[in-house]
């Protein structure tokens, strides 16, 4: 019996350096957290350094799975050479920032045409993380209002990757999204082929193409 094929959707995660990018890449693949202040200097900077990605299969809705990879820049986001080929076939981006640093929400627009730009069919997921630590420096006044200024988003969420509140949520979310979108699509295709076959039209014959992205490694 031949193996029914698993989508697979690359989602990179997007924000300033500190905000914890990397912790919610742990989470998403061994489900450990590094608590970077108990590390030294030379220790903190090898614990996030180096542009990586890891693939998980998730159970969404409708008894189907997908495949997230997920990417971290690794402390490389400062890097331009690598700004296009890290958006580049992204079909979602978590951006990222922390509820405890106002600084890091003031560059969430920065971040946001970015990922309009270089990546302008995404999904994107706004994730304040750090929600563990009070007072919060960003307000709910300060996410609604940003929000209200970029309708962009597709899904908000507050975390904590030191506690894990939150995150395992935010996955899966993220996944019935992009199932939907998978869903969406196929039947999409489904009905232009039985339309076209019909006869209805006097177009010729269209085919849904299916292209399959290999990531770097």
């Amino acid at each position: 019996m031949a193996s029914v094929s698993v989508p697979q959707f690359k989602v990179i995660l997007v924000g300033e350096y500190g905000v914890g990018k990397t912790s919610i890449f742990r989470r998403f693949t061994s489900n450990t957290f590094i608590d970077i202040e108990t590390l030294s200097l030379s220790e903190s900077r090898k614990s996030t350094l180096g542009l990586d990605h890891c693939s998980r299969k998730f159970d969404v809705k409708g008894d189907r799975s997908l495949k997230m990879q997920l990417w971290d820049t690794g402390g490389l986001e400062r890097v331009a050479s690598i700004t296009n080929s890290y958006y580049k076939f992204a079909e979602a981006a978590v951006l990222v920032f922390s509820l405890n640093s106002i600084d890091s929400f003031h560059c969430l627009s920065q971040h946001l045409l970015e990922i309009l730009s270089l990546a302008e069919n995404a999904k994107i997921f706004l994730v304040g993380n750090k929600c563990d630590l009070q007072p919060h420096e960003v307000t709910d006044a300060d996410i609604e209002l940003f929000v209200e200024q970029f309708p962009k988003f597709d899904g908000l969420f507050k975390i904590s990757c030191k506690t894990n509140e939150g995150v395992n949520d935010m996955f899966e979310e993220i996944a019935d999204k992009l199932a939907a979108v998978s869903y969406k699509t196929s039947f999409d295709a489904f009905k232009l082929h039985t339309h076209s076959e019909s006869g209805c039209c006097n177009t010729n014959h269209l085919q849904e193409e299916e292209t399959e992205y290999c990531c770097a490694k």
